[in-house]
């Protein structure tokens, strides 16, 4: 019988069985950023303990850091403070740090792939729960707690139940103006937030098939979202030739044998799942949430659903919170909400491909009057690539603001926060209460040409109306 890569990474990283039943796991690479780390360094410190392996572990900072002005010292005493913590430890523990003036830094789940650090059929593990990301390479990359960084620095292993597999299978063309955010939102909605509790994704089918690399990590960045512990895609001759040449990927002779090596952790044709969940693409519209959590969403062209519409008490309690949070009235369409705040950006969407189709739409247009629109590259590196494409010159015209690399408005850790009510139309990736900043802030996820739709006309709009679209 085959197997999945699931099971072939898992099986072929086993460092023993723990007496609660718990896989004791080989983590083949660790990243680090400012937020997560400090403490458990500072747990190393008091055990007297070292990096075990610190050629394994990579350093960024992306959470707090500002994206206004990156001029050190920063305004902020606490990102200051936490930024000196990381580039003590970096220097006093051995590891490979990108600082703001290497050039490299950026969202720790942007930077691993785009330096090759991110690598198919090996285990990632990082501080942050949208580690997830690097599933698209067929990596099988699982956020962390701070006790868990401390163990992965210390050993580099980890303590970890085995999961399930789950295969979700979307076939056919995808619908003009449908992109890889409306596939992940599609499937939330379809399978709840807690769907995949206990269960790895793996995404398949025809138009993972077709996507792009920086489409795949769209869709498996949120894999948590949807309750997964991970999310991956089979690696494939993308996946290969996206990694060719990048800093730390495999050199002259050794590439072609670490290629067979990362095309023999693919999925068998006969591996068997404990799941199979199947999608037609035509089947998925421009999808954007209304409410709390990822999975309370609909089709742009949709009503936003009455609290009598929940099947269960317990659900329309859920409707009713939500609405109420939201301030939106039940059975109500969800195009031409007012909104007050645009953000193009995240780990989830803050990749050059991103940017690069957003600014075909938007030239010769203007953020509409009272809407505050941000743009965020994901790191330096998208950042210095967009601007020798004139891209950022596109959004400035247009009426957004350009920032330097960082998480931002996606968590609020930074200076990038709602204030008060505001809502916000945004490419990131929790629309939790609070997440952007404010204790009542709003935020409605969408695409990033949705943002930019929203952002020009100044409210929830159908992009495909918005800027033409057609078959």
């Amino acid at each position: 019988m085959g197997k999945t890569l699931f099971e072939k990474v898992w099986e072929s990283h086993v460092i023993g069985t723990l007496s609660n039943g718990q896989t004791q796991l080989l983590i083949d690479t660790h990243l680090v950023h400012e937020v997560t780390s400090p403490q458990a360094f500072g747990m190393l410190r008091d055990l007297g303990l070292k990096v075990a392996y610190p050629h394994r572990t990579f350093a960024t900072v992306d959470h707090i850091v500002p994206t206004d002005s990156q001029v050190e010292p920063f305004a902020d005493p606490l990102a200051a403070a936490m930024i000196a913590e990381l580039r003590k430890n970096a220097v006093e523990f051995g590891i490979t740090y990108f600082d703001l003036s290497s050039g490299k830094q950026g969202i720790v789940h942007v930077v691993g792939p785009e330096q090759g650090i991110t690598q198919p059929g090996t285990t990632i593990a990082c501080g942050d729960s949208h580690t997830a990301t690097h599933g698209a390479f067929g990596a099988i990359a699982f956020g962390i707690g701070t006790t868990q960084v401390r163990d992965i620095l210390a050993t580099q292993t980890m303590a970890l139940g085995k999961m399930k597999v789950r295969r979700i299978n979307v076939d056919g063309r995808l619908r003009p103006g449908v992109y890889a955010k409306d596939v992940i939102l599609h499937i939330i909605r379809l399978l709840g937030a807690n769907g995949g509790i206990g269960y790895a994704y793996e995404y398949g089918g025809s138009v993972f098939d077709a996507f792009t690399m920086e489409e795949r990590m769209t869709v498996c960045n949120m894999s948590i979202e949807g309750g997964a512990r991970c999310g991956y895609v089979n690696p494939d001759e993308k996946t290969f030739e996206y990694l060719k040449g990048r800093p730390y990927s495999p050199k002259g002779d050794d590439w072609e044998a670490t290629v067979a090596k990362w095309r023999a952790a693919a999925s068998d044709a006969d591996a068997k799942y404990d799941d199979v969940v199947n999608i037609k693409a035509e089947d998925i519209p421009p999808t954007v949430t209304w409410g709390v959590s990822p999975d309370q969403a609909v089709a742009v062209t949709e009503k936003v659903p009455a609290v009598e519409s929940g099947a269960t008490p317990a659900a329309q309690v859920s409707i009713k919170e939500a609405l109420e949070y939201m301030k939106l009235e039940g059975g109500a369409p969800i195009k031409g909400t007012k909104i007050d705040v645009a953000f193009i950006g995240s780990c989830t969407n803050g990749r050059l491909s991103d940017f690069r189709e957003v600014a075909k739409f938007i030239k010769g247009r203007h953020v509409a009057k009272g809407v505050k629109a941000i743009v965020v590259p994901g790191s330096q590196i998208v950042a210095k690539l967009a601007e020798n494409e004139g891209l950022d010159k596109v959004f400035n015209d247009a009426g957004f603001e350009w920032r330097g690399a960082g998480c931002s408005m996606c968590l609020a850790m930074n200076p990038d926060k709602l204030v008060g009510d505001q809502l916000c139309a945004s490419s990131s990736n929790r629309n939790f209460k609070g997440r952007q900043g404010s204790p009542t802030g709003r935020t409605i996820l969408m695409s990033p040409v949705m943002v930019a739709a929203a952002a020009i006309t100044g409210s929830i709009a159908d992009a495909r109306e918005v800027f033409g679209m057609s078959a």
